[in-house]
């Protein structure tokens, strides 16, 4: 039994703040975010706007391309790092939500690669036949974690989701494979240390020292990243046979320009085969490759039986890689 994607959706808040925005809050530039990262604007959720809000909205238009009813999804895997609530699960909002009554939902923390996951696990799902419609989804509203003072990080980040609906299928256009991989020796270099048992939100030195928000090390974080996302590439077309020469398009975790330049470049990529919106939305984590994916395909990008290749790096470390025959 084959694995199709049918349905894709995005949802993003309407207020944008630019790097002139950002020029007037913190010490930066727009030449020294742009050159640096690529990204020249990203998203920011409003008052009332939450992860679930961004989910069910992605979901509902992912479902409406499917011709999917709320009531036929089994499965609501939401992938995020910036749940609603520590519990119930932010999945459990998004399947009230949407109505999807006779839907099994939870959500799952794999940062940036969470999307790539999901996909995995719906995959082996469908697979084994304990699931013939299945709503994934990467939701995330960064805003509220990251540390506005801190110009190294702040400057990255925005809110957003994506979404896909996949469904049995015995036709060719399919998930070829997915591939995930975890490497938990360097956790500590991009995490947030606050607001977990270890320092608790009650404790007041998780705000005075301000703990509940993201911390990286960027150097780090770009070298094993590149590193990263080419491994698990080359697996995905190691395990299908195939060569980068057979990629019609890489869709990457949109974390950083020079990251994926990088990516691309180590993997014999030339820029028209490279679909990026990171100066749009800047780094989204799990929401970032379907955010990119429902872009891709509504403007008409994705051709039938091209060949896509989506790649992620997130904290933890986690890496992920989908092989997908459109």
């Amino acid at each position: 039994m084959n694995v199709r994607i049918t349905g894709t959706g995005s949802a993003l808040p309407g207020k944008i703040l630019t790097n002139a925005d950002l020029e007037q809050m913190i010490d930066t530039s727009d030449e020294w975010i742009t050159t640096r990262t690529g990204i020249k604007e990203r998203r920011i959720a409003a008052d009332g706007e939450y992860t679930s809000t961004f989910a069910a909205e992605a979901g509902r238009s992912a479902m409406a391309m499917a011709g999917v009813k709320p009531e036929e999804i089994d499965l609501i895997i939401l992938a995020t790092v910036t749940p609603d609530f520590p519990f119930p699960s932010t999945a459990c909002i998004v399947q009230d939500l949407l109505g999807a009554t006779n839907a099994t939902a939870f959500d799952l923390s794999a940062a940036c690669s969470g999307f790539i996951y999901g996909l995995s696990i719906a995959e082996k799902y469908i697979r084994s036949g304990a699931a013939q419609k299945i709503l994934v989804i990467g939701s995330e509203v960064l805003s509220r974690v990251v540390d506005w003072q801190d110009r190294n990080t702040c400057v990255l980040f925005g809110d957003g989701a994506g979404a896909v609906v996949l469904e049995a299928s015995d036709g060719d256009h399919s998930l070829l494979s997915t591939h995930t991989f975890s490497n938990g020796a360097y956790w500590n270099l991009l995490y947030q240390p606050g607001s977990g048992s270890r320092n608790p939100a009650t404790d007041s030195r998780t705000i005075d020292e301000r703990l509940i928000y993201l911390t990286m090390e960027g150097n780090d974080v770009f070298k094993y990243a590149v590193r990263g996302m080419e491994d698990v590439a080359l697996m995905a077309l190691d395990a299908n046979g195939l060569s980068p020469s057979d990629i019609s398009l890489l869709i990457p975790h949109q974390a950083n320009r020079r990251i994926i330049d990088a990516t691309a470049k180590r993997l014999g990529l030339d820029s028209d085969r490279l679909f990026t919106n990171l100066q749009n939305y800047g780094n989204t984590s799990s929401a970032s490759i379907p955010i990119a994916l429902d872009e891709a395909n509504r403007q008409g990008v994705l051709k039938p039986c091209s060949k896509l290749l989506l790649v992620a790096f997130g904290g933890g470390f986690t890496y992920g890689s989908a092989l997908i025959n459109w």
